[in-house]
């Protein structure tokens, strides 16, 4: 899979100001300096470029690249997520000892970067940084597996560990990581320079594809972040990096590598290359039996940290469906119900883009303050949508697939499943059925979630219904007086 395409040659430097730099001779920045422009990374809103769709495309149930939701999983959260996931730890060596650290003055941390973390406004450590850093940054170094969503802290986690390992003295790459896209390698490397802000001397660079670096060139950047592809080029091609001398091995989003095809195998390569003392981090969201044994093929002797993912539950949702034939008649049960409960903000999901815009039109005109979400949107885009709905701005967001995880708002007191999600072979999503109508009762709090169903997908529900054990209740879409007792 071809990589993204960068965009001239450039690098950072931890504690510089966010712009890129050229490679030429110059001065060297200081803190205070503003970098000269050489050529400079493309906007986040330029991740995902708008194209011309089709009719028939514009049918299709809209699908996200796991890369992007990520990538949207990490604008979103700008601060660690509180969880009450339980840590699992799989420990292969007996003699080691563990602990968890409540404070981050209990690591080994230098002062520089105890300012950085306390400037990102990181007060305490999060639950995977708990017991992921004391591992991190132990003498001898070990090596590390660790199952953690996004939003948990692991990316600020292993740039600790790598901001800590580095000899800010000795002037070459001491420290690689990967990740399986240019974006989220930029990512990572914001991370690295709001951490290392007060750390001077610690230079970061990109093996990213469009960032050409000349033959010979001597790499004084103790740290780089790439995508295999390229990182695999500067290493065996170019030889610009002495990967004898890499103290610490960063593979990131792990199951999205295995998902891409090539990735897995260029890791595994850059891999192999390293030296046996090196040390080795491997994240991952999920924890397949695929990606575990991917996992074990390149850590040898790790330690397998596990954050158990929330179990959603549909126990605390009441659920609901009406049979509705086309869209005008969906849309006027929509509206009994806005006549007939109180709600405070509300999601509604549609199967495809199409769908979801004639719905925000219809409901604008009615005076409604809507969010529209679709894969048609930028990344940085679908985050300003998310964002002002968390805020209140919007009371109703639309949505595609493309945000059936990850929104945690409080005030949302129903779902709506303007279209049931269904997958290739016509039959229910149970699992994207869940994360849906898991966006309202959370928090402990009671939700409502209604499908709008054709005659003929009746047998859908009940599917569902069958899978989870549940009852989803019928109700006619016409009866004022059966919806307003819902609000009792």
């Amino acid at each position: 899979m071809a990589e993204p395409a960068g965009s001239g040659l450039w690098e950072r430097r931890a504690g510089a100001g966010p712009g890129p730099r050229p490679r030429a001779p110059c001065p060297p920045v200081t803190a205070a300096a503003t970098p000269q422009l050489w050529g400079s990374p493309p906007l986040l809103d330029s991740f995902v470029c708008h194209r011309g769709r089709s009719d028939e495309e514009e049918e299709e149930e809209e699908r996200v690249a796991p890369a992007e939701i990520s990538l949207l999983n990490k604008l979103l959260r700008t601060s660690l997520v509180e969880s009450s996931h339980r840590v699992e730890i799989l420990q292969r060596d007996p003699s080691s000892p563990l602990f968890s650290a409540k404070t981050f003055e209990e690591l080994p941390l230098k002062k520089e970067l105890l300012q950085g973390i306390y400037m990102m406004g990181f007060n305490r450590p999060s639950k995977i940084q708990e017991t992921a850093l004391p591992i991190m940054l132990a003498y001898p170094p070990q090596n590390l597996i660790a199952q953690s969503q996004s939003g948990t802290g692991k990316t600020a986690a292993f740039v600790l560990a790598m901001l800590s390992r580095v000899n800010a003295t000795e002037k070459y790459p001491q420290c690689l990581c990967l990740a399986p896209t240019y974006e989220l390698a930029l990512q990572i490397g914001h991370v690295i320079e709001s951490i290392g802000r007060f750390c001077a001397d610690i230079r970061v660079t990109y093996a990213i594809r469009g960032h050409r670096v000349p033959q010979g060139t001597v790499l004084q950047e103790q740290i780089i972040i790439g995508t295999p592809g390229t990182v695999l080029d500067w290493c065996f091609k170019r030889r610009l990096i002495n990967m004898k001398k890499i103290q610490l091995f960063v593979l990131d989003e792990a199951d999205i590598m295995m998902d891409t095809q090539g990735l897995s195998c260029q890791s595994i390569r850059v891999q192999r290359a390293l030296p046996e003392s090196c040390q080795m981090l491997l994240f991952s969201a999920t924890f397949k039996e695929t990606v575990r044994a991917f996992a074990i093929r390149i850590i040898s002797n790790p330690i397998v940290i596990k954050l158990r993912e929330e179990e959603l539950t549909l126990s605390n949702i009441r659920q609901f469906f009406f049979v509705c034939q086309g869209q005008e008649q969906k849309y006027r049960a929509l509206c009994n119900i806005y006549g007939g409960i109180t709600i405070g903000q509300a999601i509604i999901f549609c199967q495809t883009r199409r769908s979801a815009d004639w719905l925000a039109l219809q409901m604008s005109q009615d005076g409604h303050q809507v969010g529209i979400l679709t894969a048609e949107l930028t990344v940085t885009q679908r985050a300003n949508v998310i964002q002002h709905f968390r805020q209140g701005r919007e009371k109703v967001l639309i949505a595609t697939n493309v945000c059936a995880r990850g929104i945690d708002v409080q005030q949302v007191t129903i779902v709506v499943n303007f279209s049931l999600p269904i997958n290739e072979r016509k039959k229910p999503d149970f699992e994207t059925y869940l994360h849906r109508i898991g966006r309202t009762g959370r928090f402990g709090k009671d939700g409502i979630a209604f499908s709008m169903v054709e005659s003929q997908d009746v047998q859908l529900v009940r599917m569902i219904e069958e899978h989870f054990q549940t009852r989803i209740k019928q109700l006619d879409p016409d009866d004022m007086d059966e919806i307003e007792k819902l609000q009792s």
